[in-house]
């Protein structure tokens, strides 16, 4: 199928998002979900192969249209970690308030594949950069996977909230550090992950490249086909210096490509 069909409709999704606040402390969301499951229906069109996803995506008439989207999808998302956030550790049943996340079923997906991808073991050190103020990959390496985790986060009031919801839910040896990616310089670490969303990714590759040995695993997460409406992928410049040993593609509601690569000797 044609990517083309969706041009007005990208369009005219940019023009509503536009009328509207959406920054993420003042976002109405149970307005703006409804866009939000517009957007993700293109995205998640497995009709529209990577080539033709690429012809629109990379369209000069789309920029626009594409910078209003991906910006409303950033705050949306930090605007649902932040309110879920709050909510567990207010509540009685904290894991069962966690599961009720937006994103949390594909989040559990989204870590089997890496698990997979990674060949993650039970007991191993893992580094995750990009916490966010609902560290759900840290909670849940720590939980099902049983490893040890630092989760960085760069900004420290994001860092104190994360840090309040991983005390809630006990999820196992998981803790927040607050800083980026040069923390590596001070951790022990087996694996290191890298949130779609850690910015700006080119320094964040080149410092995690001063610091990983060719052996450590890095596993990073980005967009791909379609789902790139959602958030720019990440370049072959940003992560010069790497080779690629695997990736996983997402399927069903799932929006990350999960890369494995190894710093090139």
């Amino acid at each position: 199928m044609s990517c083309y069909i969706y041009w007005n409709k990208i369009k005219r999704i940019a023009s509503m998002l536009e009328g509207m606040d959406h920054h993420f402390d003042r976002m109405d969301t149970f307005r703006v979900i409804p866009l939000l499951d517009e957007i993700e229906e293109i995205a998640h069109d497995s009709s529209i192969d990577f080539e033709s996803a690429r012809h629109i995506l990379d369209d000069a008439d789309m920029n626009h249209a594409l910078r209003v989207i991906r910006t409303f999808y950033v705050n949306l998302g930090m605007r649902l970690e932040l309110e879920k956030a709050a909510e567990v550790k207010d509540s009685d049943s904290p894991w069962e308030t966690l599961k009720s996340f937006y994103f949390y079923p594909r989040y559990i997906q989204l870590l089997k594949n890496e698990a997979a991808l990674g060949r993650f073991r039970s007991g191993e050190r893992a580094v995750f950069i990009g916490g966010g103020p609902l560290p759900l990959t840290g909670i849940l390496l720590a939980d099902i996977y049983g490893m040890r985790v630092h989760v960085v986060e760069i900004e420290p009031e994001i860092a104190d909230i994360s840090r309040g919801v991983i005390e809630r839910l006990e999820p196992g040896d998981v803790d927040v550090i607050t800083g980026d990616e040069t923390a590596l310089a001070d951790l022990d670490f087996d694996v290191v992950m890298v949130a779609a969303l850690a910015e700006p990714k080119r320094r964040v590759f080149r410092n995690i490249h001063r610091y990983v040995n060719p052996d450590t695993r890095v596993i990073y997460r980005t967009y791909t086909g379609m789902r790139a409406i959602l958030y720019a992928p990440v370049t072959d410049e940003d992560v010069a210096g790497f080779r690629r040993a695997g990736i996983v593609l997402p399927s069903g509601k799932v929006n990350n490509t999960s890369v494995l690569v190894f710093k090139c000797p």
